[in-house]
C-alpha cells in the first residue's frame, strides 16, 4: 500500500501543483508565530530559551502527530489522508514551477527578470546572483528536503512520520537561524531537523550520484561534503555537483555580506543549460526511488 500511496500523491502533486490558497503549512506558520510570541523572552537565559524552544516544538508538533497516528489506525481514513497529506508535503512539481520561468527568461536574454525570479527561491542578494549556480543549488537542496526526506519518513513511519518531518522542517525554516533571537530558542528545532534529515540526505546524495556521473558524484561527496557548514546539505550539494560535473558553492552575498563558501563539484562553471539538467537529475532520482520501492515491496510479498 505504501507504494500505491506514494504514486497517487506524486500524481496529485504533478497534476495540481502546490496549493496557492489555504495551504495547511501557511496556517501552521501562523500558529508557530503565535506560540513563539507567547514563549520567547529576550531576557531569558540561554538554558531557559533552549527549553522554551523545545517546549514550543513539542506543543506544535505533538498534537498533529497524535492525530495522524490515530488516523493511520483507521484503514479507510488512512488511505485518504495519507495520499492527501503526502501530496501536501512533497514538492516535485513546485521545483519545475519555480525554475522553469528562470530558464525561459534566460533563453529570452532577460537577465534582470531571471535574477528577480531566482531571488524568489534563494536568500542571496539579487544584484550579485550567479543565476545558474543559485538555481541549481536550490534545486538540489530542495529536492532532498521537499521530496526525498518526506518520502523516506513516509516509508519508515507512515502518515505520522511524514507529518512530524514536514512540521519539523517548517519549524527549522522559521526558527533554525543563528541570530540573536533564534540562536538558543531555535536550537532544538534546528537539531531535530538535522537529525531527521541525516539518513535521507545521504540517500539523496547516493541517488544523485547513481543517476548522474557516479564516479565524480561519489568522489565529491566523499571529499567535499565535510567542508560545507550544513551536515546534511553538504552531501546532497557535493554529490549533486559531482553528478552534474559542474562547480557549485563559492562566493555569495547574503544581506550585503559576502560569504566565501567552499567550492563543490568539478572545475566547470555552471551555465543556463545545466539548470534543466539539475531538474532531470532530481526526477531521475525520484524514478530510481520508485523502482527501488517497487522491488523491495515485491520481495517483501514474495
Amino acid at each position: 500500500m505504501t507504494l500505491l500511496f506514494i504514486i497517487l500523491a506524486l500524481l496529485l502533486d504533478w497534476l495540481l501543483g502546490e496549493p496557492t490558497r489555504r495551504h495547511p503549512l501557511v496556517g501552521f506558520g501562523q500558529l508557530t508565530k503565535n506560540i513563539e510570541n507567547r514563549l520567547y523572552n529576550a531576557n531569558d537565559g540561554i538554558k531557559k530559551q533552549f527549553i522554551k524552544g523545545l517546549l514550543g516544538w513539542l506543543v506544535l508538533v505533538a498534537p498533529f502527530a497524535f492525530i495522524a497516528s490515530c488516523i493511520s489506525e483507521i484503514p479507510s481514513l488512512n488511505l485518504i489522508f495519507s495520499v492527501i497529506i503526502l501530496y501536501l508535503c512533497i514538492g516535485h512539481r513546485s521545483l519545475y514551477d519555480h525554475v522553469t520561468p528562470i530558464i525561459s527568461a534566460l533563453k529570452q536574454g532577460d537577465i534582470e527578470q531571471a535574477k528577480t525570479l531566482t531571488s524568489y527561491i534563494v536568500s542571496r542578494d539579487r544584484e550579485t546572483l550567479h543565476i545558474p549556480k543559485a538555481s541549481i543549488e536550490s534545486i538540489l537542496e530542495n529536492g532532498g528536503d521537499a521530496i526525498f526526506s518526506a518520502l523516506f519518513w513516509f516509508i519508515v513511519a507512515g502518515l505520522p512520520g511524514v507529518v512530524i518531518y514536514r512540521l519539523s522542517n517548517t519549524l527549522d525554516a522559521m526558527w533554525g537561524y543563528k541570530t540573536e533571537r533564534y540562536l538558543y530558542f531555535g536550537r532544538a528545532a534546528a537539531r531535530i531537523d538535522d537529525l531527521m534529515n541525516y539518513i535521507p540526505a545521504r540517500l539523496t546524495a547516493l541517488s544523485y550520484a547513481l543517476v548522474g556521473n557516479i564516479r565524480s558524484g561519489l568522489h565529491c561527496w566523499r571529499e567535499q561534503a565535510k567542508q560545507w557548514d550544513s551536515p546534511n546539505a553538504g552531501p546532497v550539494m557535493a554529490a549533486g555537483a559531482g553528478a552534474l560535473e559542474i562547480e557549485l558553492g563559492g562566493l555569495a552575498r547574503y544581506h550585503g555580506v559576502w560569504h566565501d563558501r567552499p567550492t563543490l563539484g568539478l572545475n566547470r562553471e555552471a551555465n543556463a543549460d545545466d539548470i534543466p539538467r539539475a531538474l532531470h537529475l532530481v526526477t531521475d532520482s525520484l524514478l530510481l526511488w520508485i523502482a527501488a520501492i517497487t522491488v523491495i515491496t515485491g520481495i517483501s510479498y514474495a
